[in-house]
């Protein structure tokens, strides 16, 4: 049995950039444990895999998201990459994509400059103190972190861009939450916000761009900035942008994508 294989950079214009998501469109779901293979053997921080819904009135593929380590409730940019190869590889010519997932419906529209926007829910978070494992992974992180219960991840403020950019965390800590991550942000030199975001137990030591955590980001620094409309960096090494809006119990995040291969993938 075959099955085809795409990858695609999510939230770059460029290859080399963003982050890389492999897609696997499937007529069927494959049991579980064969996902999670597939998803080890690419060996990237996301594989995504959806099936056609055609007898859904609310939706027109089901989507799920595996790392190499686990399955995941909710993730940005193999989704975007997803709604690229539904987009330009099988020849979808409505103007939006209706996605059902583990965490409720999403969509994925095409504005008008090519950007896709994903229309992903608001994930709230409650203030907690830092736990201390995160204290001994993160020197500066302050006494004070968010825990984001649908999406099992702490945020910490940093200071300023440099901090961000600069913090080494001890990732074999970090591992010690097990498939809890820990993003890190703090306001931008040149844009609204910037983040980077660390999953070692989930499979990921630093994702390059997570869309997925903008739900959260984009809710906390409308309400520090004053506004919806917000322009996102992810300062990881290879770097990606984002534009995001706050719309009530929703967020857009916007991104461009570059196709960088195609093939089949061979199954027993």
């Amino acid at each position: 049995m075959t099955q085809p294989l795409y990858q695609v950079d999510a939230f770059t214009s460029r290859i080399f950039g963003g982050n890389p998501a492999a897609v696997m469109p499937l007529e069927q779901w494959l049991p579980d444990n064969v996902m999670l293979s597939l998803a080890m053997e690419n060996n990237l921080s996301e594989t995504a895999f959806f099936v056609p819904l055609p007898d859904d009135e609310d939706a027109d593929f089901h989507i799920r998201w595996f790392t190499p380590g686990t399955e995941v409730p909710l993730c940005g940019h193999a989704t975007l990459a997803s709604a690229w190869v539904i987009f330009n590889k099988l020849g979808w010519d409505k103007e939006q994509i209706r996605l059902l997932s583990k965490s409720g419906p999403l969509s994925v529209r095409q504005a008008e400059d090519g950007w896709l926007v994903l229309d992903f829910p608001n994930l709230g978070f409650e203030e907690r103190p830092t736990p201390d494992l995160i204290r001994e992974a993160l020197a500066e992180a302050p006494d004070t972190a968010f825990f984001v219960p649908n999406d099992t991840n702490y945020m910490v403020v940093l200071k300023d861009e440099d901090a961000v950019r600069s913090a080494q965390p001890d990732l074999r800590k970090l591992k010690q939450l097990g498939n809890q991550g820990l993003i890190i942000t703090a306001p931008g030199e040149d844009c609204d916000f910037v983040s980077r975001y660390f999953a070692p137990g989930a499979g990921i030591d630093e994702d390059p761009v997570t869309g997925s955590i903008h739900s959260v980001l984009v809710p906390y620094w409308s309400e520090k900035l004053g506004k919806t409309r917000l322009d996102a960096r992810q300062i990881s090494a290879r770097g990606g942008v984002l534009r995001c809006e706050l719309k009530g119990d929703r967020v857009d995040i916007a991104g461009q994508a570059a196709f960088f291969m195609e093939g089949s993938v061979y199954l027993p």
